[in-house]
């Protein structure tokens, strides 16, 4: 009997991540603020007691909207960033519920000028949720040729 409710779990875990596309002329967006820091993560310490990192771009958002998207937007007034090779690396900060302290949770990276899976990743996919940050590690082509470094691997 286990076994059968293992898979009616995954199937109903498959049909949440599926996702809609909302309605954006007559649905109101949310204010997404998004952090970012040159070749790392900010640190947790960085959001700890009503503060945050001074590196600050906020973004109107909707929950389906995807990481290629917000890349996009950030790369309109960031040309530096337009470079084919740049990554992004996206992790969402939220409030951990059993203490006054913030937690990270990576959600997936893109890269300039390549298709990846994460290009398509919503935030609702994310479980993102309205009132976190999102945090965003920024790669020049130059520095590497993966991802940056998680901020639990520090």
């Amino acid at each position: 009997m286990a076994r059968s409710s293992v898979t009616i779990d995954s199937v109903i875990e498959e049909k949440c991540t599926t996702t809609r596309r909302l309605d954006r002329d007559n649905t109101c967006p949310f204010l997404l603020r998004v952090f970012f820091n040159d070749g790392r993560h900010n640190l947790l310490t960085e959001y700890q007691r009503g503060h945050t990192p001074k590196n600050e771009q906020q973004i109107y958002a909707w929950m389906d909207t995807s990481l290629l998207e917000i890349s996009k937007s950030i790369q309109s007034m960031h040309a530096e960033w337009r470079q084919k090779g740049t990554y992004f690396d996206f992790a969402v900060v939220f409030p951990d519920a059993r203490n006054p302290n913030y937690r990270m949770k990576d959600i997936g990276s893109i890269c300039v000028g390549q298709r990846r899976s994460d290009d398509e990743k919503t935030l609702s996919q994310s479980r993102f949720q309205v009132g976190d940050f999102l945090d965003i590690a920024i790669s020049p082509p130059s520095d590497k040729d993966e991802p940056a470094a998680s901020y639990e691997d520090k």
